[in-house]
């Protein structure tokens, strides 16, 4: 159980368009962190976190806390308007940091038409490694609602697809690699043999002709001994 303000609920959540306006160089031979895992509804399913916050249950906005209800309400509703808000299960504790479609031309993230006094609410985003959806409403007076969160089974098959691109751009990359040092060192053997081929050639080459005495350089040369003068004798 998650108690209030604890922030491990919201570190394991990604938006689905990241700014990676601030994101430093990466080399090129990098995997990354998949944002999903292999299989989402698995998890989503079988997770006892997702369990509890897939049953609707009551929400409440924490936003401001510190501040007088008049003006903790119009801060939520002027953060509705922007497309983003802070809420939390009471049962669980658990705190969302929800970011969703603000746009006046539709009520696909926000719509304040359709209950009279309430705003309704779907905020898509990544969470622990699955997208899901939250779905709620919230009163604008009381600032408590009900909300429950779903498995976004369209964004989770393009997550899926993007995953699966990764992996295999990243073992193309490992097959590039290995191809690259299975050449380098055949290559390397090649000039290892020449060398060696060469090497006997050359020692070759410096051996004493056939039938000559190593141990005689000159033995295999004529020797010339010129004979002694006859002297006279002498009585």
């Amino acid at each position: 159980m998650h108690a209030m303000g604890d922030p491990a609920a919201l570190a394991g959540m990604l938006p689905f368009d990241s700014i990676g306006l601030y994101e430093q160089p990466k080399p090129r031979f990098i995997f990354k962190m998949p944002r999903v895992v292999p299989d989402q509804k698995a998890k989503f399913e079988s997770d006892d976190l997702f369990k509890r916050l897939s049953r609707e249950s009551e929400v409440r906005y924490t936003g401001y806390r510190d501040r007088p209800p008049e003006e903790r309400q119009m801060r939520f509703t002027a953060g509705c308007r922007e497309g983003h808000t802070e809420i939390a299960f009471i049962s669980t504790g658990t705190n969302l940091q929800l970011v969703f479609d603000h746009s006046p031309y539709n009520n696909r993230g926000c719509d304040f038409q359709k209950e009279n006094g309430k705003v309704h609410i779907v905020s898509r985003f990544i969470m622990n490694g699955v997208c899901v959806r939250w779905r709620g409403s919230i009163d604008l007076e009381k600032l408590e609602g009900i909300g429950c969160l779903e498995l976004d089974e369209e964004r989770a098959a393009i997550e899926d697809a993007a995953l699966r691109d990764q992996i295999e751009r990243y073992n193309q990359r490992l097959r590039d690699f290995e191809d690259k040092q299975r050449a380098y060192r055949e290559h390397g053997e090649e000039l290892r043999a020449h060398s060696h081929v060469h090497a006997q050639r050359f020692h070759q080459s410096r051996q004493p002709p056939h039938g000559a005495n190593p141990t005689h350089p000159h033995a295999a040369h004529p020797v010339h001994i010129k004979p002694h003068s006859q002297g006279a004798l002498i009585s």
